[in-house]
């Protein structure tokens, strides 16, 4: 098979020559600006009325050479199948999917706890029996003239999008506190969103670090990353970003799989993942702290089982903790 159009259909979660469409969701696509191997973005709504999903199958219908879903869900199969004249696909084992079968043309089983997520979009891939390329691309934009720094600096991201995900703001800033007696200058990155501010803007005058929370899109931070000395944040899309550029990067973990879930660090240069279930790592550019808890990773959402509750794994890791992560690191 030599397509000329391919669509990757990658709505969940996003990371030759051909023209290659990808299809997210829309708010995600900031972290495909600046890929150079992509020709083009496609985005819907997470929840489109029945009136824009069916416009938007017309509009993609049967566009594309070779279509690939690299996510199990009834609509990114749908899409696929929509779009593609030749369709491959993830399915999930041990449920009701016949109809999904009878859409894809080849299809592989999707493993949502012992396989990493880069290395199953890769799995996808490799039906076509292409090169295997691990190398993760993150997004680029160019920065604001005053930035970045001239001094060497320390990227923290201290907001993730979810309570349950979360540090805790006087860990922060006494983290920031230590970084600039290092010698470092502390930028802090974060999203527009009004409470994202205010917290960055909160550990900002109790630290002295420098916030840019909101004045940044992902492609900027993408670039600001690539010169930093050192990124610290939580299970985020920016720490992710953070560990394909290469910087030495710690990323503080609790409920969440690191096996499935944890940052790929920049030159891992095979399919398994770079993470055990259990206990901090340290791989590549990348140390993997995770807290410490009979418990951990339960996968919940907080103590509490929903977003909005928080994890004491992740509230109770001392800051010593990571500093010594740090240290690890920056000894490279």
């Amino acid at each position: 098979m030599n397509p000329a159009s391919i669509l990757l259909v990658i709505t969940r979660r996003i990371g030759p020559q051909a023209r290659i469409g990808v299809l997210v969701f829309a708010g995600t696509e900031g972290v495909l600006h600046g890929n150079p191997d992509i020709d083009h973005i496609l985005t819907i709504p997470e929840r489109p009325s029945r009136r824009d999903h069916f416009a938007f199958i017309r509009k993609i219908w049967r566009q594309y050479d070779l279509a690939l879903s690299a996510i199990p869900g009834d609509r990114p199969t749908l899409y696929a199948w929509a779009a593609g004249r030749s369709r491959i696909g993830t399915l999930q084992p041990n449920r009701t999917s016949a109809w999904k079968t009878w859409l894809l043309d080849q299809h592989i089983p999707f493993d949502d706890n012992n396989t990493h997520t880069v290395a199953m979009a890769l799995q996808v891939g490799q039906l076509l029996d292409i090169p295997l390329v691990t190398r993760v691309v993150p997004p680029s934009a160019k920065l604001p003239g005053h930035l970045p720094p001239k001094q060497p600096f320390a990227v923290l991201h201290p907001y993730p999008k979810f309570n349950y995900k979360m540090w805790n703001e006087a860990n922060w800033i006494e983290l920031a506190q230590a970084l600039q007696k290092k010698g470092l200058q502390v930028l802090l990155t974060g999203g527009p969103d009004a409470a994202e501010v205010a917290c960055c803007a909160r550990i900002a005058e109790a630290s002295g670090a420098t916030s840019l929370a909101g004045h940044l899109s992902l492609g900027q931070t993408g670039t600001l990353l690539r010169q930093a000395n050192l990124f610290v944040g939580p299970d985020t899309a920016v720490t992710h970003i953070a560990a394909a550029t290469g910087i030495p990067t710690v990323a503080l973990f609790g409920p969440t799989n690191p096996v499935k879930w944890g940052p790929w660090p920049a030159e891992w240069p095979k399919l398994e993942s770079p993470w055990q279930r259990v206990g901090s790592a340290h791989q590549g550019n990348v140390y993997l702290l995770q807290g410490i808890a009979d418990c951990v990773p339960c996968h919940l959402e907080g103590c509490e089982g929903k977003e909005s509750s928080f994890s004491r794994c992740l509230q109770e890791i001392p800051t010593a903790h990571v500093l010594d992560a740090v240290s690890c690191l920056l000894a490279e």
